[in-house]
């Protein structure tokens, strides 16, 4: 569903992401994981055809994301750690727009339901003005949930939520992946990647450190032990502290 080989960015003489190859098959969610500056938010942009690779190749359920990124970009949805809102539609007429876009037939039977599950059905007549940041990260996933991609990328999806609004995008993720979704999900919540990720990618300095299910990563990381944590399979892999 997702397949990446030898995916690289550079800006100038700097290599963001070097040579990055790695697979999401449906029904999987991948953590991935790096210190800040790894490349994680430039590898989901350049996935989600937002910037181009500078080589390399990447497919969205089977579409060439750089030879046919409209097709590649209706299979997928792409989650910013920040939401993109119009100041002057209302969370329905934010609906409304998305499902003109993707062309989505009944889209009124769709939103309501996404709106419940996400718990701001109560807000529909409400500008982005009116609502948290937590309610604004809601209503930036249920956008892009309406037309039901087969890929999604999550790039810190919990800011701002509360501790009930977490557990139910968590709830959320899984559910899309039990469906069969192929799902990528970067966070410095390594205990929320623990909880709903099947497979690990760790990333330094743009460079793939490690990658497998979260079992295989713990093997090769915990000299042994038994119950070793992610946040500590992190830190042995990049050699330094949670960042």
């Amino acid at each position: 569903m997702i397949e990446v080989e030898s995916l690289s960015k550079n800006y100038g003489t700097f290599a963001a992401v070097r040579g990055l190859s790695f697979t999401v098959r449906p029904g999987e969610v991948l953590g991935l994981v790096g210190p800040n500056g790894a490349g994680k938010t430039t590898t989901l942009r350049c996935l989600a055809g937002i910037i181009p690779a500078s080589s390399g190749t990447a497919h969205i359920a089977g579409h060439d994301v750089a030879a046919d990124p409209v097709a590649a970009k209706r299979a997928l949805a792409f989650f910013p750690d920040e939401p993109r809102l119009f100041d002057y539609l209302t969370v329905r007429q934010h609906l409304n727009f998305v499902a003109r876009i993707y062309g989505v037939a009944n889209h009124e039977q769709l939103a309501q339901p996404l709106l419940e599950e996400l718990e701001i059905a109560d807000k529909a007549d409400e500008l982005p003005g009116a609502l948290s940041r937590g309610m604004k990260q809601k209503l930036a996933i249920a956008c892009g949930l309406l037309h039901a991609p087969r890929v999604m990328f999550f790039d810190e999806p919990l800011t701002g939520l509360d501790p009930l609004g977490i557990r139910r995008m968590k709830d959320s993720i899984l559910k899309r992946a039990r469906d069969g979704a192929a799902i990528v999900l970067s966070s410095h919540l390594l205990h929320l990647l623990e909880e709903v990720c099947s497979h690990v990618l760790i990333l330094k300095k743009g460079e793939k450190i490690a990658d497998g299910t979260l079992a295989e990563v713990a093997a090769r990381f915990s000299n042994g032990e038994a119950g070793v944590s992610l946040e500590e399979i992190f830190i042995r892999a990049t050699g330094g502290s949670e960042s």
